[in-house]
Protein backbone atom coordinates (compact mmCIF):
# COMPACT_ATOMS: atom_id res chain seq x y z
CA UNK A 1 0.00 0.00 0.00
CA UNK A 2 1.39 3.39 -1.00
CA UNK A 3 1.18 5.76 2.02
CA UNK A 4 0.96 8.74 -0.35
CA UNK A 5 -2.23 7.47 -1.95
CA UNK A 6 -5.37 8.76 -0.26
CA UNK A 7 -7.67 6.04 1.09
CA UNK A 8 -10.99 5.97 -0.84
CA UNK A 9 -14.13 6.84 1.09
CA UNK A 10 -17.47 5.03 1.22
CA UNK A 11 -19.02 7.96 -0.69
CA UNK A 12 -16.56 7.38 -3.56
CA UNK A 13 -17.29 3.66 -3.43
CA UNK A 14 -21.05 4.14 -3.76
CA UNK A 15 -20.57 6.74 -6.51
CA UNK A 16 -18.68 4.16 -8.56
CA UNK A 17 -20.70 1.14 -7.40
CA UNK A 18 -21.82 0.22 -10.92
CA UNK A 19 -18.18 -0.53 -11.77
CA UNK A 20 -17.82 -2.90 -8.80
CA UNK A 21 -21.27 -4.48 -8.82
CA UNK A 22 -20.44 -7.51 -10.98
CA UNK A 23 -17.19 -8.53 -9.21
CA UNK A 24 -18.80 -8.05 -5.80
CA UNK A 25 -21.84 -10.18 -6.69
CA UNK A 26 -19.57 -12.79 -8.26
CA UNK A 27 -17.37 -13.00 -5.14
CA UNK A 28 -20.44 -13.16 -2.90
CA UNK A 29 -22.07 -16.02 -4.86
CA UNK A 30 -18.86 -17.99 -5.47
CA UNK A 31 -17.76 -17.63 -1.85
CA UNK A 32 -21.13 -18.78 -0.52
CA UNK A 33 -21.55 -21.83 -2.79
CA UNK A 34 -17.93 -22.93 -2.43
CA UNK A 35 -18.23 -22.48 1.34
CA UNK A 36 -21.23 -24.82 1.29
CA UNK A 37 -19.40 -27.46 -0.80
CA UNK A 38 -16.32 -27.01 1.37
CA UNK A 39 -17.95 -28.87 4.27
CA UNK A 40 -17.96 -32.01 2.13
CA UNK A 41 -14.40 -31.31 0.96
CA UNK A 42 -12.99 -30.95 4.48
CA UNK A 43 -15.00 -33.67 6.24
CA UNK A 44 -14.25 -36.17 3.47
CA UNK A 45 -10.55 -35.21 3.60
CA UNK A 46 -10.52 -34.05 -0.01
CA UNK A 47 -8.62 -30.80 0.59
CA UNK A 48 -6.05 -31.57 -2.07
CA UNK A 49 -8.80 -32.54 -4.50
CA UNK A 50 -9.92 -28.94 -4.40
CA UNK A 51 -6.33 -27.74 -4.89
CA UNK A 52 -5.79 -30.01 -7.90
CA UNK A 53 -9.11 -29.04 -9.49
CA UNK A 54 -8.45 -25.31 -9.11
CA UNK A 55 -5.03 -25.70 -10.73
CA UNK A 56 -6.67 -27.68 -13.56
CA UNK A 57 -9.17 -24.88 -14.11
CA UNK A 58 -6.29 -22.41 -14.41
CA UNK A 59 -4.62 -24.66 -16.99
CA UNK A 60 -7.93 -24.85 -18.89
CA UNK A 61 -8.06 -21.06 -19.23
CA UNK A 62 -4.40 -20.89 -20.29
CA UNK A 63 -5.02 -23.56 -22.97
CA UNK A 64 -8.04 -21.63 -24.26
CA UNK A 65 -5.87 -18.53 -24.75
CA UNK A 66 -3.14 -20.67 -26.37
CA UNK A 67 -5.62 -22.19 -28.84
CA UNK A 68 -6.94 -18.73 -29.75
CA UNK A 69 -3.50 -17.17 -30.26
CA UNK A 70 -1.45 -19.97 -31.81
CA UNK A 71 -4.00 -22.32 -33.39
CA UNK A 72 -6.67 -19.85 -34.48
CA UNK A 73 -9.34 -21.82 -32.60
CA UNK A 74 -11.80 -19.86 -30.50
CA UNK A 75 -12.33 -21.59 -27.18
CA UNK A 76 -14.19 -19.70 -24.47
CA UNK A 77 -11.86 -19.45 -21.42
CA UNK A 78 -14.76 -20.28 -19.09
CA UNK A 79 -15.46 -23.44 -21.11
CA UNK A 80 -11.74 -24.29 -20.89
CA UNK A 81 -11.75 -23.84 -17.10
CA UNK A 82 -14.90 -25.90 -16.57
CA UNK A 83 -13.78 -28.60 -19.02
CA UNK A 84 -10.37 -29.16 -17.43
CA UNK A 85 -11.85 -28.94 -13.91
CA UNK A 86 -14.41 -31.63 -14.74
CA UNK A 87 -11.77 -33.84 -16.42
CA UNK A 88 -9.58 -33.56 -13.32
CA UNK A 89 -12.57 -34.33 -11.09
CA UNK A 90 -13.49 -37.45 -13.06
CA UNK A 91 -9.86 -38.66 -13.08
CA UNK A 92 -9.66 -38.20 -9.30
CA UNK A 93 -12.86 -40.25 -8.90
CA UNK A 94 -11.14 -43.31 -10.40
CA UNK A 95 -9.77 -46.00 -8.10
CA UNK A 96 -5.95 -45.47 -8.04
CA UNK A 97 -5.37 -48.92 -6.51
CA UNK A 98 -5.73 -50.46 -9.99
CA UNK A 99 -2.53 -48.65 -10.96
CA UNK A 100 -0.87 -49.55 -7.65
CA UNK A 101 -0.92 -45.91 -6.62
CA UNK A 102 -2.33 -44.20 -3.55
CA UNK A 103 -4.92 -41.45 -3.86
CA UNK A 104 -2.43 -38.97 -2.35
CA UNK A 105 0.05 -39.83 -5.13
CA UNK A 106 -2.52 -39.15 -7.84
CA UNK A 107 -3.53 -35.88 -6.17
CA UNK A 108 0.09 -34.76 -5.93
CA UNK A 109 0.69 -35.65 -9.58
CA UNK A 110 -2.44 -33.82 -10.74
CA UNK A 111 -1.61 -30.70 -8.71
CA UNK A 112 2.03 -30.50 -9.80
CA UNK A 113 1.37 -31.39 -13.45
CA UNK A 114 -1.48 -28.93 -14.01
CA UNK A 115 0.21 -26.13 -12.04
CA UNK A 116 3.49 -26.55 -13.92
CA UNK A 117 1.73 -26.88 -17.28
CA UNK A 118 -0.23 -23.66 -16.64
CA UNK A 119 3.06 -21.81 -16.11
CA UNK A 120 4.58 -23.29 -19.29
CA UNK A 121 1.54 -22.50 -21.42
CA UNK A 122 1.38 -19.02 -19.89
CA UNK A 123 5.00 -18.47 -20.95
CA UNK A 124 3.92 -18.93 -24.59
CA UNK A 125 1.06 -16.46 -24.46
CA UNK A 126 2.76 -13.37 -23.11
CA UNK A 127 -0.06 -11.22 -24.58
CA UNK A 128 -2.35 -12.66 -21.93
CA UNK A 129 0.20 -12.76 -19.08
CA UNK A 130 -1.91 -10.45 -16.91
CA UNK A 131 -4.96 -12.68 -17.33
CA UNK A 132 -2.95 -15.81 -16.52
CA UNK A 133 -1.58 -14.18 -13.36
CA UNK A 134 -5.11 -13.19 -12.40
CA UNK A 135 -6.38 -16.73 -12.90
CA UNK A 136 -3.63 -18.30 -10.80
CA UNK A 137 -3.49 -15.76 -7.97
CA UNK A 138 -6.78 -13.91 -8.15
CA UNK A 139 -5.41 -10.48 -8.99
CA UNK A 140 -8.17 -9.68 -11.47
CA UNK A 141 -10.18 -6.67 -10.32
CA UNK A 142 -13.08 -6.67 -12.77
CA UNK A 143 -15.43 -9.53 -13.63
CA UNK A 144 -17.18 -9.57 -17.00
CA UNK A 145 -20.96 -10.01 -17.10
CA UNK A 146 -20.80 -13.48 -18.81
CA UNK A 147 -18.49 -14.70 -16.03
CA UNK A 148 -20.90 -13.43 -13.38
CA UNK A 149 -23.84 -15.14 -15.12
CA UNK A 150 -21.90 -18.42 -15.37
CA UNK A 151 -21.12 -18.33 -11.63
CA UNK A 152 -24.70 -17.36 -10.74
CA UNK A 153 -26.35 -20.07 -12.85
CA UNK A 154 -23.93 -22.78 -11.75
CA UNK A 155 -24.27 -21.75 -8.11
CA UNK A 156 -28.07 -21.69 -8.23
CA UNK A 157 -28.24 -25.11 -9.91
CA UNK A 158 -25.78 -26.67 -7.46
CA UNK A 159 -27.47 -25.24 -4.36
CA UNK A 160 -30.90 -26.35 -5.63
CA UNK A 161 -29.74 -29.95 -6.15
CA UNK A 162 -27.81 -30.10 -2.89
CA UNK A 163 -30.64 -28.69 -0.78
CA UNK A 164 -33.13 -31.01 -2.50
CA UNK A 165 -30.95 -34.09 -1.92
CA UNK A 166 -29.38 -32.85 1.32
CA UNK A 167 -30.20 -35.90 3.46
CA UNK A 168 -29.06 -38.39 0.83
CA UNK A 169 -25.84 -36.55 0.03
CA UNK A 170 -24.84 -36.10 3.66
CA UNK A 171 -25.79 -39.70 4.54
CA UNK A 172 -23.76 -41.11 1.64
CA UNK A 173 -20.82 -38.80 2.39
CA UNK A 174 -20.47 -39.30 6.13
CA UNK A 175 -21.91 -42.81 6.69
CA UNK A 176 -21.16 -44.67 3.49
CA UNK A 177 -21.76 -48.14 4.94
CA UNK A 178 -25.10 -47.14 6.42
CA UNK A 179 -26.14 -45.55 3.11
CA UNK A 180 -25.29 -48.75 1.21
CA UNK A 181 -27.31 -50.81 3.72
CA UNK A 182 -30.25 -48.44 3.23
CA UNK A 183 -30.02 -48.96 -0.53
CA UNK A 184 -29.01 -45.40 -1.46
CA UNK A 185 -27.24 -44.95 -4.86
CA UNK A 186 -23.95 -44.00 -3.23
CA UNK A 187 -21.92 -43.95 -6.47
CA UNK A 188 -24.45 -41.65 -8.13
CA UNK A 189 -24.45 -39.31 -5.12
CA UNK A 190 -20.63 -39.31 -5.09
CA UNK A 191 -20.69 -38.40 -8.78
CA UNK A 192 -23.13 -35.53 -8.17
CA UNK A 193 -20.91 -34.18 -5.41
CA UNK A 194 -17.68 -34.39 -7.40
CA UNK A 195 -19.21 -32.87 -10.55
CA UNK A 196 -20.66 -30.06 -8.41
CA UNK A 197 -17.19 -29.30 -7.05
CA UNK A 198 -15.59 -29.43 -10.51
CA UNK A 199 -18.26 -27.21 -12.11
CA UNK A 200 -18.28 -24.56 -9.37
CA UNK A 201 -14.50 -24.46 -9.08
CA UNK A 202 -14.17 -24.15 -12.87
CA UNK A 203 -16.50 -21.18 -13.38
CA UNK A 204 -15.30 -19.46 -10.19
CA UNK A 205 -11.59 -19.87 -10.96
CA UNK A 206 -12.09 -18.26 -14.37
CA UNK A 207 -13.82 -15.25 -12.79
CA UNK A 208 -11.89 -14.81 -9.51
CA UNK A 209 -8.67 -16.83 -9.71
CA UNK A 210 -7.51 -20.18 -8.35
CA UNK A 211 -6.10 -18.91 -5.03
CA UNK A 212 -9.30 -17.34 -3.57
CA UNK A 213 -11.41 -20.22 -4.96
CA UNK A 214 -9.23 -22.70 -3.08
CA UNK A 215 -9.51 -20.56 0.08
CA UNK A 216 -13.32 -20.34 -0.15
CA UNK A 217 -13.66 -24.11 -0.60
CA UNK A 218 -11.42 -24.98 2.36
CA UNK A 219 -11.04 -22.24 4.94
CA UNK A 220 -14.75 -21.37 5.27
CA UNK A 221 -15.58 -24.96 6.17
CA UNK A 222 -12.66 -25.22 8.61
CA UNK A 223 -13.89 -22.10 10.43
CA UNK A 224 -17.45 -23.44 10.67
CA UNK A 225 -16.38 -26.94 11.75
CA UNK A 226 -14.26 -25.55 14.61
CA UNK A 227 -17.45 -24.38 16.34
CA UNK A 228 -18.75 -27.96 16.78
CA UNK A 229 -22.30 -27.21 15.72
CA UNK A 230 -24.94 -29.50 14.25
CA UNK A 231 -24.44 -30.34 10.59
CA UNK A 232 -27.13 -28.03 9.11
CA UNK A 233 -25.74 -25.09 11.10
CA UNK A 234 -22.22 -25.99 9.99
CA UNK A 235 -23.30 -25.84 6.33
CA UNK A 236 -25.06 -22.51 6.95
CA UNK A 237 -22.10 -20.91 8.72
CA UNK A 238 -19.62 -22.21 6.14
CA UNK A 239 -21.76 -20.70 3.37
CA UNK A 240 -21.92 -17.41 5.28
CA UNK A 241 -18.15 -17.41 5.92
CA UNK A 242 -17.45 -17.96 2.23
CA UNK A 243 -19.77 -15.10 1.23
CA UNK A 244 -18.21 -12.79 3.84
CA UNK A 245 -14.70 -13.67 2.63
CA UNK A 246 -15.63 -12.92 -0.98
CA UNK A 247 -17.40 -9.64 -0.29
CA UNK A 248 -15.19 -8.45 2.56
CA UNK A 249 -11.99 -9.34 0.68
CA UNK A 250 -13.07 -7.24 -2.27
CA UNK A 251 -13.86 -4.25 -0.02
CA UNK A 252 -10.52 -4.68 1.77
CA UNK A 253 -8.74 -4.64 -1.57
CA UNK A 254 -10.62 -1.53 -2.73
CA UNK A 255 -10.10 0.59 0.37
CA UNK A 256 -6.48 -0.39 1.06
CA UNK A 257 -5.28 -0.93 -2.52
CA UNK A 258 -4.42 -4.62 -2.07
CA UNK A 259 -4.66 -7.43 -4.67
CA UNK A 260 -8.20 -8.84 -4.60
CA UNK A 261 -7.35 -12.57 -4.45
CA UNK A 262 -4.83 -12.11 -1.64
CA UNK A 263 -7.28 -10.00 0.38
CA UNK A 264 -10.05 -12.59 0.04
CA UNK A 265 -7.68 -15.40 1.02
CA UNK A 266 -6.31 -13.56 4.06
CA UNK A 267 -9.82 -12.65 5.24
CA UNK A 268 -10.91 -16.30 4.93
CA UNK A 269 -7.86 -17.26 7.03
CA UNK A 270 -8.74 -14.59 9.60
CA UNK A 271 -12.19 -16.16 10.01
CA UNK A 272 -10.49 -19.45 10.89
CA UNK A 273 -8.47 -17.67 13.60
CA UNK A 274 -11.65 -15.99 14.87
CA UNK A 275 -13.38 -19.38 15.08
CA UNK A 276 -10.35 -20.73 16.96
CA UNK A 277 -10.68 -17.93 19.52
CA UNK A 278 -14.43 -18.55 19.86
CA UNK A 279 -13.80 -22.27 20.36
CA UNK A 280 -11.15 -21.57 23.05
CA UNK A 281 -13.48 -19.20 24.92
CA UNK A 282 -16.28 -21.77 24.74
CA UNK A 283 -13.99 -24.48 26.16
CA UNK A 284 -12.83 -22.18 28.99
CA UNK A 285 -16.44 -21.36 29.90
CA UNK A 286 -17.44 -25.03 29.76
CA UNK A 287 -14.50 -26.14 31.95
CA UNK A 288 -15.18 -23.29 34.38
CA UNK A 289 -18.65 -24.63 35.02
CA UNK A 290 -17.42 -28.19 35.69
Amino acid sequence: MNPHVETPTWAQFWDAYELFQDPILCALIAGGVLGFLGVYVVLRRMVFVSAAVTQSAGLGVALAFFAEIHLGMHVDPTAGAVGLALVATLVLMLDPARLRLTRESVLGLAYALTGGAAILVGDRISQEAHDIQGILFGTAVLVERPQLLAVAWAGALILFIHLWWFRGLTFASFDRTGALVQGLPVRVLDGVLMISIGLMVGVSARALGALPVFAFSILSAIAALMLDLRLPWTFFLSTLAGAVSGLGGYLLAYFYNFPVGGSQTVLASALVLLALVARSVKQLVTHGKT
